[in-house]
């Protein structure tokens, strides 16, 4: 029977999941000229629970259902960002899905179960419950890229990501199952404690599960799907795929190969300094050659899975992977901000029927409407690693804990990519300010409010980045 603690354990994610179903009802009853009073009534959903989530940190930590979940420092303080992209996933989405006519209720509904999945991965200490939160993350994000039905990019975005997906999947599932067969459990710290029957089928089938995960964070070559599913899918739900989904993959990504497979950390460290390298590499290469803004963004995104890769490079090493995940955390934080502010701008300029997407579109910005071009550079810049920004303080932990832990020719490759990511987004500097344009953008509240916080904050955290460092310090688990 459960547990009174078992609940309390799961507190936040109860809360939204009863919200997000009696969101899915009442949304019947509201007229359909006025589904703003769903996407409100879905972002006091998630700062309620924001609220109890936030009140959780510094607590014990606690497992729930048989150790099958676990509240702890690293769950609460993920969980909050998770929530936080929900809400910016709202804002975003608030004045874009009517203009795009596809304001539909069901949109905010499927984010929020969406949220649900990412945050029971965030928390999961069994791989059958990883299993499942990647299903409940998942199927709602299908659905969302190919919102809209009356573009033929948004339904060929949603039906790639479905089957890609669901391939990926397979992969999780068999590694499982050889997991299983060489432990006989599937709790994580079952499976660390156990004497395995067979060395080679445990090392498979963690092989397995980290293919899994390699698609879920756009890891190459892992990567195929996210270029044609960013393109195609609805704007406001890239920007919180793009953050969401990083998450909750980084996040069992971390949990499951720390605590689990330890004792492979010899084997698999060289594969996950491939897959960083890799993946580096080829984003930002590929970002070169693009002109749809979409598209160079995915790409991007692409890039930054590799670098936040390199946090987990030395997880085998205990001296030096609190400091090396910690620095992976704090890398989310600037990522996520960073990234909601991007596509704030990428929607502000977008215009029905796809137009305004390309790069060149870009061009006149700067004149005409000062502040956004203001926020776009700041972003860019981020992104790059420059000053003075968060991304480049994220880098400078992300580099110096690859060092420590030994892997200099890592942290060189993750230096020169920046510098050949530098050629791409300067270049939608250049068009904003030094090419003649005739732009318009569009004037929406919440929009302006997320991109004009994103470039605030991203600037002023960089001059005291201490603290949030030490908060993702102490959200590392032990």
């Amino acid at each position: 029977m459960p547990q009174p603690s078992d609940f309390e354990t799961i507190l936040p994610l109860i809360i939204l999941t009863v919200w997000a179903c009696a969101l899915l009802l009442v949304d019947l009853l509201i007229p359909k000229d006025r589904k703003w009073i769903t996407a409100t009534l879905a972002a006091a959903g998630l700062g309620v629970t924001l609220g109890f989530t936030i009140s959780q940190i510094g607590g014990a930590a606690t497992t729930g259902f048989n150790g099958m979940v676990v509240r702890d420092g690293f769950s609460t303080f993920l969980d909050a960002l998770l929530l936080i992209s929900g809400l910016l996933g709202v804002a975003l989405a608030f004045g874009y899905v009517k203009r795009m006519n596809i304001e539909r209720g069901e949109y905010y509904t499927l984010l929020l179960f969406s949220i649900t999945g990412m945050m029971l991965m965030v928390q999961a200490t069994d791989l059958i419950i990883v299993f499942l939160a990647l299903e409940l993350l998942s199927i709602p994000l299908y659905v969302l890229a190919a919102f809209d039905r009356k573009r033929v990019t948004s339904e060929e975005a949603g039906i790639k990501y479905f089957l890609l997906g669901a391939f990926s999947t397979g992969f999780v599932v068999y590694g499982i199952a050889l997991v299983f067969g060489a432990t006989s459990t599937t709790r994580l710290a079952g499976i660390l404690a156990s004497t395995p029957t067979s060395v080679l089928l445990l090392t498979a089938g963690a092989a397995l599960i980290l293919v899994g995960f390699g698609f879920k964070v756009a890891a190459v070559p892992f990567h195929m799907w996210t270029p044609d599913v960013y393109q195609g899918a609805p704007t406001s739900v890239t920007g919180f795929m793009a953050a969401g989904a990083k998450i909750a993959g980084f996040a069992a990504l971390l949990r499951v190969f720390s605590t689990a497979f330890q004792s492979l950390a010899v084997d698999i460290t060289p594969v996950l300094w491939a897959l960083s390298a890799l993946t580096m590499v080829t984003g930002n290469l590929l970002a070169i050659s693009q002109t749809d803004i979409k598209r160079m963004l995915a790409y991007s995104s692409i890039a930054h899975a590799g670098y936040i890769l390199m946090a987990f490079v030395p997880y085998g090493n205990p001296e030096a992977a609190p400091v090396s995940i910690a620095a992976g955390i704090f890398y989310l934080v600037s990522y996520v901000l960073t990234n909601f502010g991007t596509w704030a701008v990428v929607i502000a300029i977008e215009k029905q029927e796809g137009r305004g997407l390309e790069i060149s579109d870009y061009a006149g910005i700067g004149r005409k409407y000062p502040a956004l071009a203001a926020a776009m550079t700041v972003f860019m810049l981020s992104l790059i690693g420059l000053p003075p920004t968060l991304g480049l303080v994220g880098k400078f932990y992300l580099f110096r804990a690859v060092l420590d832990g030994g892997f200099i020719w890592l942290a060189i490759i993750g230096v020169v990519t920046s510098l050949i990511s530098a050629y791409y987004y300067l270049r939608v500097v250049v068009n904003m300010y030094m090419r003649e344009g005739e732009p318009t953008i569009e004037r929406e509240f919440w929009l302006a409010l997320t991109w004009g916080a994103a470039a605030v904050l991203t600037v002023l955290l960089s001059f005291v980045p201490q603290w949030l460092f030490v908060l993702a310090s102490t959200a590392v688990f032990k």
